[in-house]
């Protein structure tokens, strides 16, 4: 049965879940090999507070999923490619359909490569790799993400490149004053000099939680989603309207409040399905940008 929800806020919209569209898995948990200083769910070396998805669990959520008509797969953590699972994973899910990582790129393997681009290539699906890099040089990446950083995950995207992959680099706006058409071009530019003909790159808003509201500022009282601003807007661009993600700890309602308590839907995909209210700051950030943390989204483009 789907674990009780505490009393509403009075104002907190409700949004249904129209379609399981979207099946995210928190497959590494919360560990990293880096501790970036923005980081919304505060992953690192020594954050265990979330735990690894093995290759078992997930083919059981899989199977589950088929009957619920889920279209596309998504691999977060933490960092997934530190799960040795991860691979063989992978290779599963392109049987079921589309597979997206999220990944910082700083610790691909060739053969793990080799063996993932064989699956892409024996599959009817496609596999995406989303690379994390906050900026265009060493000079503004490291400073937050960490000393060496920028140099790795350019090894990393080059890596993929090489085997025949097209990586989507998502660049976090780490400052408010950031200009995303500069952004956008400034990673055109470098993407190219590194033999990435056809750059893929996705600005990602600001998300005010974890490590980041230390660095520079949480949520104020007023940035949040109230019911007159629901009025003629499309649900369909908020990430709980079409998905949830599987953890070593249940069933959430998306991959930005897995530190949320009344987030946890349920221990079952089947239980987790019912509408969820956005009382969450966080949900403001979604409202604002969309289904942010899905590929198709407004902020991604192609060079």
């Amino acid at each position: 049965m789907p674990i009780p929800l505490p009393i509403l806020d009075a104002d907190a919209p409700l949004v249904p879940l129209a379609h399981l569209d979207d099946l995210w898995f928190q497959v590494s948990g919360t560990l990293c090999n880096l501790t970036c200083l923005h980081c919304f769910i505060s992953c690192s070396p020594h954050n265990h507070a979330f735990g690894y998805l093995d290759l078992a669990a997930v083919r059981q959520i899989l199977n589950e999923s088929v009957a619920l008509g889920v279209k596309e797969y998504y691999f977060t953590g933490g960092e997934p490619f530190l799960n040795r699972d991860l691979t063989a994973i992978l290779e599963l899910t392109l049987n079921y359909g589309p597979a997206t990582v999220l990944t910082n790129g700083t610790i691909f393997h060739d053969d793990s490569l080799d063996r993932l681009a064989r699956a892409e290539a024996d599959s009817p699906y496609s596999l995406e790799f989303r690379v994390s890099i906050d900026g265009f040089s060493a000079a503004t990446n490291d400073p937050v993400r960490g000393q060496g950083t920028f140099a790795r995950a350019l090894a990393g995207v080059r890596q993929l490149i090489a085997h025949g992959f097209l990586p989507i680099v998502t660049v976090a706006r780490t400052d408010d004053a950031d200009d995303e058409a500069a952004l956008f071009h400034g990673f055109v530019a470098l993407l190219r000099s590194q033999g990435y003909t056809r750059p893929r790159v996705k600005i990602l808003p600001t998300l005010r939680l974890g490590a980041e509201a230390q660095r520079r500022r949480g949520y104020r009282d007023d940035e949040r989603v109230t019911p007159a601003m629901m009025a003629g807007f499309d649900q369909g661009q908020l990430l709980c309207n079409h998905s949830r993600i599987v953890t070593d700890r249940g069933v959430y309602v998306c991959p930005i409040l897995i530190e949320a308590p009344d987030a946890r839907l349920a221990t079952t995909l089947a239980d987790s399905l019912g509408a969820y209210a956005l009382r969450h700051h966080a949900c403001y950030t979604c409202y604002q940008y969309g289904a942010l943390c899905s590929n198709p989204s407004s902020g991604q483009r192609d060079a």
